[in-house]
């Protein structure tokens, strides 16, 4: 049986099996945030986080042994410590919207990482941009005003929480296409590991709240459920094609919206789905708008 769906497997395109990875990781995710969502009912968000670096740490702590010391070394060492710094607080004001929010209102915010990357890559890496790509974008805005409704009863920090960590987020894609280009993966994954483990430290020991034996299995389910999601994303756009695949993350709204659903008895709002609904289309088109630049550059480098 195992034979027969290995065969089946490498029957597939490359495309269609990276799509199939893509959609598991989404899954994955949002059950890992959902973990996150149940853990922050009681334990301070910074306390969640701090005990999932732990569990990454010692994940990838051999290949860093193994490594050891050139896994440190690097031309960009400013720059990774600004990434983890920024990365701190993007993780914080993530998922202490994810735990207050409504899954579905919270993943569809998040998505204004792709509008807020493209603003950053004009002005950091001075991109050119197009009349009809700053339309998406502006558009994306707008589907994101539509869901947070700012001046609304409905209106709350946490939204703004949430619309802070998509900026932060986005600037920490801006600072990996930097460090990518110099840097190993392990080395940018050590960084974050151990550097980001220890920024949280002292908040996490000062608002320290004792987890119970369920939440400490929470806890290692939602850092595992965070390796899986990577090597996932990882397997996917090694075998397929990220114009074709990275569309495949949209089916996070959908289980973020069944789980708030079942398990958390959150019912979106039709503002959520109107708005949610602005930003796919208007992130689907500037995807497309980048796929065409990138399968264009070789013939066009002055584009970049």
């Amino acid at each position: 049986m195992p034979d027969r769906l290995i065969r089946r497997w490498n029957s597939l395109t490359a495309n269609v099996r990276g799509s199939i990875l893509i959609i598991i990781g989404t899954f994955v995710g949002t059950l890992m945030v959902s973990c996150i969502k149940v853990l922050g009912q009681r334990i301070p968000v910074v306390e969640i986080l701090f005990m999932r670096q732990v569990v990454l740490l010692l994940v990838i702590a051999p290949m860093m042994v193994r490594n050891f010391p050139g896994v440190f070394v690097s031309r960009h060492r400013k720059l990774h410590f600004i990434r983890v710094g920024v990365s701190s607080i993007a993780m914080i004001t993530g998922f202490t919207a994810f735990v207050h929010l409504p899954l579905a209102e919270a993943t569809t915010i998040g998505f204004a990482r792709t509008l807020f990357t493209t603003v950053l890559a004009v002005l950091i890496l001075h991109e050119t941009v197009g009349l009809r790509r700053w339309s998406a974008t502006a558009l994306g805005f707008i589907g994101v005003i539509v869901v947070v409704q700012p001046g609304s009863d409905s209106f709350s920090l946490y939204a703004l929480a949430a619309i802070l960590s998509a900026f932060l987020v986005a600037l920490l894609m801006i600072f990996l296409r930097t460090l990518s280009q110099v840097d190993k993966p392990i080395t940018i994954m050590s960084y974050q590991a151990v550097f980001l483990t220890l920024i949280l430290a002292t908040p996490a020991l000062y608002f320290w709240v004792t987890p119970t034996w369920t939440e400490l299995v929470l806890v290692i389910v939602a850092g595992t459920l965070m390796s899986v999601m990577q090597w996932l994303n990882i397997q996917a756009y090694k075998v397929g094609e990220a114009a074709a695949i990275a569309p495949m993350d949209y089916f996070r709204l959908f289980f973020a919206t069944l789980i708030g659903i079942w398990f958390f008895s959150e019912i979106p709002t039709i503002w959520t789905f109107v708005g949610a609904g602005i930003i796919l289309l208007s992130t689907a088109d500037t995807m497309h708008r980048n796929s065409i630049r990138k399968s264009a550059a070789p013939a066009t480098p002055e584009a970049h």
